[in-house]
């Protein structure tokens, strides 16, 4: 009855995962069809599977906006805040880690409440700081982010993993006679290299996506990343929806592959007997 019982609780569990994946994966399946459907004909009442697909939308998607500039932007702009930001949180959770319990308590409500706020109410004074700092016009928004960690979330997340690491490990290091940043660096980075993993590709995934500060602070169209351009094809007309969802695909893939990339590797260390 064990055994019967263990399979069934077994089974139940992989139905569960195969509905939650079900229900995320839906939505980039209906992006997906409705990007292969010709341009020109009106948008589907509900679903529909296109009878002549064509992958004309792709090209189009390309003809109408800049969509190589665009990704060439977003990727070298990933490439910097991704790196800058997983040390600026490391440093910070480690920090808060090692407070004690009342300091690290404010710093992590502190995060919270920063998480809370909507990007759109911080706008105006970001913009005045960009003008005063001389960084407004320039690539410079874009990059600014990194150095607080481009979420908040980065910071409670270090935070969380270097508090669970056992006391011994930081008695060692002080024994030892490892400085504070000596200790972050041979110590608690390789012990977390699977939240890194993690964080890295929520920053990724946050940065790939982050339309609010290229279309506010930076005008110039020349530094445009893809949702921007993905945002100015959803302005065409309800015939070309297809030339929309296309270009809608291409953005959504990077990150995908990144996320997947990342956290496999986070679940793999995560799994690794100690």
């Amino acid at each position: 009855m064990r055994i019967a019982g263990g399979r069934v609780a077994v089974g139940g569990a992989a139905l569960a995962r195969v509905l939650v994946v079900a229900v995320f994966l839906a939505p980039l399946v209906l992006l997906a069809i409705g990007s292969l459907r010709p341009e020109g004909l009106p948008p589907p009442r509900g679903f529909e599977l296109p009878t002549d697909p064509t992958l004309a939308g792709y090209g189009r998607a390309f003809e109408v906006v800049p969509l190589g500039r665009m990704a060439a932007n977003s990727v070298w702009v990933a490439a910097i805040v991704v790196p800058c930001s997983l040390v600026v949180g490391s440093w910070a959770g480690f920090a808060a880690a090692r407070l004690p319990r009342r300091e690290a308590i404010v710093i992590v409500v502190a995060a919270v409440i920063a998480v809370s706020v909507p990007a759109t109410a911080l706008a105006v004074g970001r913009a005045a700081v960009y003008r005063a700092s001389g960084m407004a016009g320039g690539p410079g928004p874009l990059l600014a982010p990194s150095l607080l960690a481009a979420t908040p979330v980065s910071v409670l997340l270090f935070a969380w993993r270097f508090r669970a690491l056992p006391s011994a490990v930081w008695d060692l290091a002080r024994e030892a006679g490892l400085s504070p940043i000596a200790t972050w660096w041979r110590v608690a980075v390789p012990m977390t290299r699977a939240m890194t993993s993690a964080v890295a590709a929520l920053v990724f995934v946050v940065t790939w996506g982050n339309v609010l500060d290229p279309l506010f602070f930076v005008p110039d169209p020349r530094w445009a990343t893809v949702p921007v351009g993905v945002r100015s094809l959803g302005a065409l007309p309800a015939p070309s929806q297809p030339v929309m969802l296309a270009g809608a695909v291409l953005a959504t893939l990077p990150p995908l592959v990144a996320a997947a990339v990342l956290l496999r590797r986070a679940a793999g260390a995560f799994g690794k007997p100690r």
